[in-house]
């Protein structure tokens, strides 16, 4: 069995994290761990973790940040701990319960042949909730259209936050120098795997709005995506692909 750990990052997700996490334990993956990482939740959600990681043990951990919050931080904070514990195969994922768990066995199967396996809404198969307002999905398309224009991803869905690593292949990434932190951390990761020549595999999966609790998307996040990607473009002009198996 392939040790899997399921990096978590939450920010006011008390009411979602439960649901989550025994939706993960229900895979019947007995080597799936998960990380919860959060940002000093003001809702409690790190003592919902906490809880729930008494009620699992070795199953479940949790890191609380202290540093700047954000997704970028929170995700490498959670990789960083992943690579430490051992984990073969590196799952990010929302806790909002947006990403379906039950497309994880499909992911760990692909890592034989990928290094990166991304749950893709916008390849076929893929879809989005029927909740979503029309503004809210041509936001997202135009999104990866402009992401994917400007810095040549071969990745249908750039801004995916649904991904399957390697180990080797995000032990060999330079995350040192990653520094978004909002949604464009996605498009960073995503461009870095890109350049460094990985194989990528993308799978079908439904995106479910969330139901509990608010976005963490605003304008700031949005136009701080727009901006970084073309300093993505520059910073990483010097990357070449690596070899891996």
């Amino acid at each position: 069995m392939t040790r899997t750990m399921v990096v978590v990052p939450t920010y006011n997700e008390a009411d979602n994290l439960p649901r989550l996490v025994e939706a993960l334990l229900g895979l019947n993956l007995p080597d799936l761990q998960i990380l919860v990482v959060d940002d000093r939740s003001p809702d409690g959600t790190g003592e919902v973790a906490e809880a729930m990681a008494r009620a699992h043990p070795g199953r479940l951990m949790v890191v609380h940040r202290d540093g700047p919050r954000g997704l970028g931080p929170a995700y490498l904070e959670g990789f960083r701990c992943a690579l430490q514990i051992g984990a073969e195969a590196i799952i990010q994922m929302d806790a909002d319960l947006s990403h379906p768990p039950s497309a994880i066995p499909r992911m760990l199967e692909r890592m034989a042949d990928y290094h990166v396996v991304v749950g893709s809404r916008y390849v076929p198969g893929g879809r989005v909730d029927p909740r979503w307002g029309p503004g809210r999905y041509w936001l997202s398309r135009g999104g990866n259209f402009y992401a994917r224009a400007i810095l040549g991803l071969q990745v249908r869905d750039a801004t995916a936050g649904f991904k399957c690593w390697r180990r080797d292949a995000l032990a060999h990434m330079p995350l040192h120098r990653v520094r978004s932190n909002g949604y464009i951390f996605q498009v960073e990761m995503a461009y870095i795997a890109q350049r460094l020549g990985y194989r990528v595999c993308e799978i079908p999966i439904f995106f479910e709005d969330r139901r509990v609790g608010r976005s963490k998307m605003n304008w700031r996040i949005k136009i701080e995506a727009a901006l970084r990607v073309w300093e993505l473009r520059w910073r990483y002009r010097d990357l070449k692909p690596i070899s891996l198996g």
